[in-house]
């Protein structure tokens, strides 16, 4: 590189001091106080710089990095030249290099096995190893989206509201001063040490739902961490499970004391989709599964007495109560691919100390020709008998292109540190449906359907025999059979004398192999990368990590990788290591011809009745025939002492489990899950031609955690050695020295990796160095005195037992672009949805509203808790709830015009349209009341009653109608009746009447308009008589009052006297 112009020397910051001088990282998060600060890294103000011929245009794109976000915007607008300078790849790979160092921020640290230093005093690599963030990813999308994502770790913002603040209520719009976690109760009594969970992918994104599950008592449940409530799956199902110190108590784990048993710890694996799959780890434990869709889980079927028969190959696994199978380790599927590719044969796994693997079905759909149900145990095999089976790991992600191109599915791993895979799938024989089949047949045809495929064993794994001078061990240390499979076309007899084979070394004891063999470790832990590739459809990796947890043991990491080329005219050419094209099944297609079997070069494969191939060699000609080897690399510790391995994990991001065939940047024919515009290259680009091209080049991550709390993180897709026989050395890509004791739990994704420690902390990191301190603390460790009762624990003969501060797992999101997840605290569970509305912008098409400078009031305000963003959140309070009154004030005028008319005249109507409206409408009711009374006097001056016509009257007739009423009723009273009918309706009610009961002299009743007249007549007399009566009372006393006024010597009498 060229040197960097004198002036941006000077132009130093506090963020680029070192480590101890300041606290804040770029992303302006301080760790420590959980506060942010102004920072000049910026996810929109990273720079960028090119090469160039001239000095001139060198230092002012290597100045660009270091410039303001206005500046750098503005360098491109310069001239053509600078434009096409600075959007070159090249450009943004410089950038990305000096914002993300990688494997150059361990130069401070002393390597063992580099050369000198000066050597590599001018040499700076710009190349950085990493798993991409989006599918079509660009070196400018990587750096700007990157950047930003981490940035919004660090800011913590919640991207979703959890149940707390119900949806609409006026807490709801100042969402950006929610809480981004929520933490609640699991409801299992011991430690949650296994996690999962399905959140989509693509445009399936759907909200998460997790099953965590404690291996310790071998309970599961499920949970939304929307809300904080956990389902009661699994509640009702109480099975008391068995430890293997509780009936064997004194007696070590692993095979190790004296020998003669072989017990582990109860092991668990769980799926959101598929359930739990729970085994005990004592011998003749039971296996125990539970599927989602039932409340109550079963028993699975082991190994039922008679089940043995030599001539199909079916060992004896049942000698002495002594010596019984113990299950060590178990695996589910996670997702549907195995069991869709397998035909429901395969959806759980499990390795016993025997060296038995046993494949369980997790049911069949009813579309299917078989029927399977869940439990059922569908293929068993023997791969090393006698040693345990004590990892196994399949590829969730299979598919029909890979199954077609012989790639490996699934891989086993023993106590002796041999490693087995598996490229096919088993086949099984027609049932009829309606046939019920007893548990010795169910074993003999999952015998029989194992034996359709062959597991191999990568011979650089095979296990070391110790020297033995004079001869005394009656088995062969460095030999092991296993289970043959009938592409051999072996004889009964054969079979049978395999099978005895197989009997003799299942009836030896862990001593036996401690004794003659090298490596005995149960406590293994075995990684595999699928998806590597290095050509001709081989690249898998297995890797196998010795923990040195035991004394007199060190650690270690070994890395076997699968290569695939064609050999020479002059090669010799071993049967083990060759693979021939032709031989490879065509998987693809079917007929109705040959009943849907595979096919060799156009010819019918092997079925129950016929064999899958001849094993004799097509060996004459050379140009079909690829050699298969596995190269051996040694992962090293880059110069720290050995330290003793508790936990692994690897990057389990949508893009790093893709294959070269399936990535969208190399093949044509790669699926591209989400992709934008903006995401994607730009069109003057140059598309990559290799993996090399590609923007991190295809790497995949893997981390291991130490008892000294050091997270030491390696590329799994390392360059290979050239040669079989040469261990090449790979180097980590970084070393991390967290605050905890030690390290609990790992989780890796494309943008950062998430440790836990056995004192409660847990943080977020950048793989790429970006940062020499956490992103973001995701919780912190516990009080100083729970740690040292840690301390103490640990001291103490008996240990720490169940550690409830501890983190158990991490469970991260596969988008890596959604920063959200899951951890376990003992028996909490807590659960973080961070926001990132930059990067959500950066990948749509909308513009990016930019920041305006600092200080004005012309932009968003950083923070929203304090200060002006207190103050917005108010007006945002205020404004919803000025739009809630709107929306009441709205329904109440619908209302009331419903109820009342007021919209008559529409909505634009004016107050002197509805006055002059509501005026006519008065003036046509009290016209119509005039003419109702006109025509009512009219019809009693003439005598007569107005009779009610049938049709349905108006309201204003109502009054009318009840006065007709009682009118008649009193005319009814008068012993008169009406002449018409015996019942009338008036106004909308019914008038019934009596009987009239008839005169003695049976004269008719008068007309009703003489009767009328004389009611008028005895009224008229009756006002006049009262009015004389009046007038009569009030002449009386006007005449008293004149006599007392005159008259004084006139006696007052008593009162009744007075009154007369």
């Amino acid at each position: 590189m060229h040197p960097e112009p004198t002036h941006l020397t000077q132009k130093a910051t506090p963020d680029q001091s070192s480590p101890d001088q300041s606290t804040h990282n770029q992303y302006g998060y301080d760790s420590n106080d959980n506060s942010f600060s102004p920072s000049r890294h910026d996810g929109e103000e990273s720079g960028r710089s090119s090469p160039s011929p001239g000095q001139g245009v060198v230092a002012a794109n290597s100045s660009a990095i270091d410039a303001e976000a206005d500046e750098r915007a503005s360098l491109s607008l310069v001239s053509r030249r600078f434009h096409g300078l600075v959007t070159t790849p090249h450009a943004w790979r410089l950038a990305f290099s000096r914002l993300f160092p990688g494997q150059e921020a361990l130069k401070t640290l002393d390597y063992a096995d580099d050369v000198a230093e000066n050597d590599f005093d001018a040499f700076k690599s710009e190349r950085r190893v990493f798993a991409r963030l989006t599918p079509l990813a660009s070196w400018r999308s990587e750096y700007i989206l990157r950047t930003r994502l981490l940035r919004s770790l660090a800011r913590g913002k919640p991207s979703e509201l959890h149940g707390q603040i119900a949806q609409g209520s006026p807490r709801a719009a100042s969402a950006q001063s929610g809480s981004a976690q929520i933490t609640y109760n699991s409801n299992l009594i011991t430690t949650v040490n296994h996690l999962h969970a399905n959140f989509g992918t693509g445009f399936n994104k759907r909200l998460p739902s997790f099953i965590h599950g404690a291996d310790e008592v071998g309970s599961a449940c499920l949970s939304d961490p929307r809300n904080g409530k956990v389902d009661n799956w699994g509640t009702s199902d109480a099975i008391n499970f068995s430890q293997f110190v509780d009936h064997y108590p004194g007696d070590p784990l692993y095979g190790l004391g004296a020998g003669e048993i072989v017990g582990v710890p109860n092991v668990m694996d769980v799926s959101r989709m598929y359930g739990m799959i729970y085994a005990e780890g004592m011998p003749g434990g039971t296996i125990y599964y539970r599927s989602t869709e039932e409340k109550r889980g079963r028993e699975i079927l082991q190994w039922p007495a008679g089940a043995a028969d030599p001539e199909l190959g079916i060992p004896n696994l049942w000698l002495a109560e002594t010596n019984l199978e113990t299950t060590c380790s178990v695996w589910i599927a996670k997702q549907s691919s195995i069991p869709e590719c397998s035909d429901g044969l395969v959806g759980m796994l499990s390795g016993s100390s025997q060296g038995v693997v046993t494949s369980y079905s997790v049911g069949t759909s009813g579309l299917n020709e078989r029927r399977i149900e869940r439990g059922e145990v569908t293929a068993r095999w023997v791969l090393s008998p006698g040693v345990p089976i004590v990892a196994i790991v399949a590829d969730d992600n299979v598919s029909a292109k890979r199954f077609a191109s012989c790639r490996i599915w699934a891989v086993a791993l023993n106590a002796l540190g041999e490693a087995y895979y598996l490229t096919g799938f088993p086949t099984r024989s027609l049932v009829d449906r309606k046939a019920r089949l007893s548990e010795v047949q169910v074993q003999h045809i999952a015998w029989e359907t194992g034996r359709t495929v062959h597991w191999n064993l990568v011979e650089q794994s095979r296990r070391i025999a110790r020297i033995d001078p004079f001869g005394d061990s009656e088995l062969d240390g460095s030999y092991s059979p296993r289970t043959s499979w009938k592409g051999m076309n072996l004889s009964k007899g054969q079979i049978i004398a395999e099978t005895k084979e197989i009997q003799k070394f299942i009836q030896q004891k862990p001593k036996h192999y401690r004794k003659v063999c090298e490596g005995w470790d149960m406590r293994r832990r075995l990684e595999v990368d699928f998806a590597n590739d290095a050509g001709f459809d081989s690249g898998e990796t297995i890797i196998v990590i010795g923990c040195g947890l035991e004394e007199g043991q060190s650690a270690y990491i070994k890395r076997f990788t699968r290569c695939k080329f064609t050999a020479k005219a002059d090669d010799t050419i071993d049967y083990e290591s060759k693979v021939s094209l032709q031989s490879v099944p065509n998987r693809a297609t079917s007929s109705l011809f040959n009943n849907g079997s595979p096919r060799l070069n156009g010819e019918s494969s092997w079925s129950f009745d016929a064999t899958r191939r001849s094993s004799e060699a097509s060996l004459d000609s050379y140009e079909s025939v690829l050699i298969e080897e596995w190269r051996t690399s040694t992962l090293g510790f880059g110069g720290l002492n050995i330290p003793r391995i508790t936990t692994s994990a690897t990057d389990e991001s949508i893009y790093a489990l893709s294959s070269i065939s399936e990535d969208p940047l190399l093949s044509v024919g790669g699926a591209s899950l989400s992709s934008s515009p903006t995401s994607s290259p730009l069109p003057q680009m140059p598309r990559p031609d290799s993996a090399s091209d590609v923007p991190g080049q295809r790497a995949r991550l893997l981390a291991i955690g130490t008892k000294t709390g050091i997270v030491v993180i390696w590329n799994m897709r390392d360059p290979i050695s050239s040669n079989s026989q040469i261990e090449n050395i790979v180097k980590p890509v970084r070393i991390i020295f967290t605050d905890s004791p030690q390290i609990s739990c790992l989780a890796l994704s494309s943008l950062c990796l998430v440790h836990g420690g056995n004192d409660g902390l847990v943080q977020a990191w950048d793989p790429l160095a970006s940062s020499s301190g956490p992103i973001r603390t995701i919780n912190s460790r516990f009080s100083s005195r729970a740690r040292r009762r840690l301390v103490q624990a640990e001291a103490s003969a008996q240990g720490v037992g169940i550690n409830l501060f501890s983190a158990g797992a991490i469970f991260l999101d596969p988008d890596p672009t959604v920063l959200r997840g899951m951890v376990s605290l003992g028996t909490h569970l807590r659960y973080w949805s961070y926001s990132s509305l930059a990067a959500d912008q950066y990948k749509s098409n909308k513009r990016r509203l930019r920041r305006s400078e600092r200080g004005s009031n012309q932009g968003a305000d950083r923070f929203s808790v304090t200060g002006r963003g207190a103050l917005k959140d108010y007006i945002a309070n205020e404004k919803l709830e000025l739009e809630q009154e709107k929306q009441r004030k709205r329904k109440e005028e619908e209302r009331l015009a419903g109820r009342f008319g007021l919209d008559l005249l529409g909505p634009g109507a004016s107050e002197d349209e509805i006055l002059a409206y509501a005026t006519m409408l008065s003036e046509e009711a009290a016209a119509s009341d005039e003419q109702r009374r006109r025509s009512e006097s009219e019809a009693s001056s003439a005598g007569g009653v107005p009779v009610p016509s049938a049709s349905v009257q108006e309201p204003g007739d109502a009054d009318a109608d009840l006065a007709e009423a009682i009118r008649l009723s009193l005319e009814a009273d008068d012993g008169q009746r009406p002449l018409e009918t015996s019942s009338s309706s008036y106004g909308g009610f019914t008038v019934k009447y009596a009987k009239a009961k008839r005169s003695p002299s049976g004269s008719p009743p008068p007309p009703l308009g003489v009767a009328a007249k004389a009611i008028e007549e005895e009224e008229a007399a009756a006002e006049a008589e009262e009015l004389d009566f009046a007038l009569k009372l009030s002449r009386a006393e006007e005449e008293s009052r004149g006599e007392a006024s005159s008259g004084f010597g006139i006696q007052r009498g008593k009162g009744k006297r007075r009154a007369k």
